[in-house]
């Protein structure tokens, strides 16, 4: 988005752009589970929001625009959920287990250190390295795969079953948490979601047609 728009972000923006980020997570998680496949810039550009802990603004959160993200969450406001797709469901898997993660202090405190270790890892192998991506998704399978609940990602077991992206997936599902943590800290919750839905559209809409009139800062 251009600078100007940005200045202009409300807080129903802040929390339109941190719903596009668990989107987003959820339609990569989809795309490697079914495909085996997922975009690369979209993958690092989530991975990346882990080790952003103190940004000056919301939208530091993530390096570049949410296109996908955005145009997931604006098909859910509008038709609700998709036949054959399980992408919704893992939307709101998150917000619930980042729910349950706010009400364990002690895991929120080891999330937070081990993230910290892994920056040094980040800054010398970079972002998709191998090592750091099963580094994420042991952090994930120590932590939040603790909770009675789980999500259950479904998927072709063809792809499932290769370490490598069963990796992935983890560290997307982490990703997709810590743009939940920011829905909430931005005042989001599930009444806000139900009540806001014609104002998270407009601002979904509008956060995506600035990202389309800059096509080289889009996904």
């Amino acid at each position: 988005m251009s600078s100007e728009a940005v200045k202009q972000l409300s807080k129903i923006d802040y929390q339109t752009l941190a719903l596009a980020g668990i989107f987003e997570a959820a339609i990569q998680v989809e795309k490697l589970a079914t495909q085996g496949m997922k975009d690369k810039q979209c993958f690092q550009v989530l991975l990346n929001s882990l080790f952003i802990q103190n940004p000056k603004s919301p939208e530091d959160v993530y390096s570049e625009s949410l296109q996908s993200g955005f145009e997931g969450l604006i098909q859910f406001l509008e038709q609700g959920k998709r036949k054959g797709s399980h992408t919704d469901r893992y939307v709101h898997g998150l917000l619930y287990l980042q729910k349950k993660l706010v009400s364990t202090p002690n895991m929120l405190n080891t999330i937070g250190q081990r993230l910290e270790l892994a920056r040094t890892q980040k800054d010398h192998f970079g972002v998709d390295h191998e090592n750091l991506v099963s580094n994420l998704a042991s952090l994930y399978t120590d932590t939040l795969s603790t909770f009675n609940f789980r999500i259950q990602v479904m998927g072709e077991m063809t792809y499932l079953q290769q370490p490598r992206i069963a990796n992935q997936i983890r560290a997307l599902l982490l990703a997709g948490i810590r743009s939940a943590t920011l829905w909430r800290q931005m005042g989001g919750n599930r009444w806000q979601f139900l009540l806001s839905r014609r104002k998270l559209l407009a601002s979904a809409e509008a956060q995506l047609y600035e990202i389309r009139k800059n096509p080289s800062k889009s996904d």
